[in-house]
């Protein structure tokens, strides 16, 4: 699937303004009638192709059995970024009752607008969010007060992508190249640009929007520091050896030239500019007829078993909003598209994995048949969110800034740099 990663242009948009109080005030949307309520509901969907198809005909399937609580799907519209798209609509009092495609790092704006439905409100809430995705898991999706705003949804746990004919000319074995530990990383990063005909090894964009982080620096932190999330207890966890470690190899990745300072205006590892990049499941249907590619985990300072590196999840999760009259059939409609059937569905469609206890059992056929998929269905069961923590979007923010200052081009020392940060994102959360 062609990913469409969503930014957020200007942070003060997920705060609660005055003018976000007076259209849809302060608070979580709380309960109110409308959570019996069963009617015509409206829900928006991604606009990537794949997952219009798996939307469009998951809402078909339920107007047939439904008459009477028909449901309208559209694409989100367009904007800016998906975020601030949706915090305008929360203002506006005219979001629809469910998005699918949600960001986790959205979610504490949302709710400090008034703008989504605790899903605890429904009598089975709960037990329905921890018995699909298993309560361990769930719980990095529950929001400081205790409730669900958001229902993991899917997953796409990202890995290492690397170039096999890119590999086998810098001499590299192409079915087993030696990724795992930081120096052989590094080591074979030099023969790729100097023997295999790339002009980088690897190119994660080196912007400044809030996101990035989650492609370059948090995959490697969660897999170095064994599965810590860069916040924990709303305490920054990563300024520690485990981060200095990633931070580290970042600054000799920029500094030996292996990545581009600059933004590619493109796709570097599809143009065959990059002989690796950073990405989840969709990118196998995007990359699979333009490289000979293969997939690894994310290095570490020593090395690890592929059993035991855990990652980023870059997932996605539904939320019900506060505008939404109709609850109750939003409620039964979330459940019907995150059901067995429609999740297989998603997975077949998309390739991206939905947030199941039983994913490799369940559609273990699937897995059979594309067996490309099976390792990222084995790293699905090892990956760290981003923290559920209030003004998510403006900690990563800061924390990006700081990063592009210090690793990418060296104006601070890393061990300063993740002090100073930090302090930040302690501060972010308290504000």
């Amino acid at each position: 699937m062609a990913k469409k990663r969503t930014s957020t242009a200007a942070v003060a948009a997920l705060a609660c303004t005055a003018l976000l109080a007076a259209a849809a005030g302060c608070s979580s949307g709380g309960g109110g009638g409308g959570d019996t309520k069963t009617g015509a509901i409206k829900i928006w969907y991604s606009n990537n192709a794949q997952e219009v198809t798996w939307g469009k005909a998951t809402v078909a399937a339920w107007n047939k059995a439904h008459p009477d609580q028909q449901v309208t799907g559209e694409e989100i519209p367009a904007g800016p970024s998906s975020e601030e798209v949706v915090t305008a609509a929360i203002a506006a009092g005219n979001a629809p009752c469910l998005i699918f495609n949600g960001s986790p790092s959205a979610i504490s704006g949302w709710v400090k607008q008034g703008g989504l439905v605790p899903l605890n409100n429904f009598s089975d809430g709960v037990s329905y969010i921890e018995g699909r995705s298993g309560a361990s898991v769930a719980a990095e999706y529950k929001s400081s007060d205790g409730k669900y705003y958001q229902l993991p949804w899917k997953s796409n746990p990202v890995m290492i992508f690397y170039n096999k004919d890119m590999a086998k000319a810098a001499g590299l074995d192409p079915d087993h190249p030696s990724l795992s530990t930081y120096s052989d990383f590094l080591a074979a990063a030099q023969k790729l640009t100097s023997a295999g005909g790339a002009q980088y090894a690897i190119a994660p964009a080196p912007t400044n929007e809030f996101f990035q982080n989650w492609f370059d620096f948090y995959p490697l932190y969660i897999a170095e520091s064994g599965g810590k999330a860069l916040v924990e207890n709303n305490k920054a966890t990563f300024d520690d050896a485990a981060g200095k470690a990633v931070a580290d190899f970042w600054t000799q990745v920029y500094a030996k030239g292996l990545a581009p300072k600059e933004k590619y205006n493109g796709d570097a590892f599809a143009d065959k500019k990059a002989a690796m990049a950073i990405v989840g499941p969709w990118a196998i249907a995007v990359y699979g007829s333009k490289v000979n590619w293969g997939a690894v985990p994310v290095p570490t300072s020593t090395g690890m078993s592929a059993d035991q590196v855990h990652t980023f999840a870059d997932s996605k999760t539904v939320s019900l909003f506060s505008a939404c009259k109709n609850r109750k059939t939003a409620w039964e409609y979330l459940k019907f598209a995150t059901n067995q059937e429609n999740d297989g569905a998603l997975l077949t469609a998309t390739g991206q994995m939905p947030l199941r206890t039983d994913l490799a059992t369940v559609y273990a056929a699937y897995f059979s048949a594309h067996p490309e998929y099976t390792l990222f269905a084995q790293q699905a069961a090892r990956t760290v969110e981003v923290p559920n923590v209030p003004n998510g979007v403006a900690m990563w923010q800061d924390f990006r800034n700081g990063y592009l200052k210090s690793v990418v081009f060296g104006q601070q020392p890393t061990a300063q740099w993740l002090h100073d940060a930090a302090s930040t994102v302690a501060s972010d959360i308290a504000k």
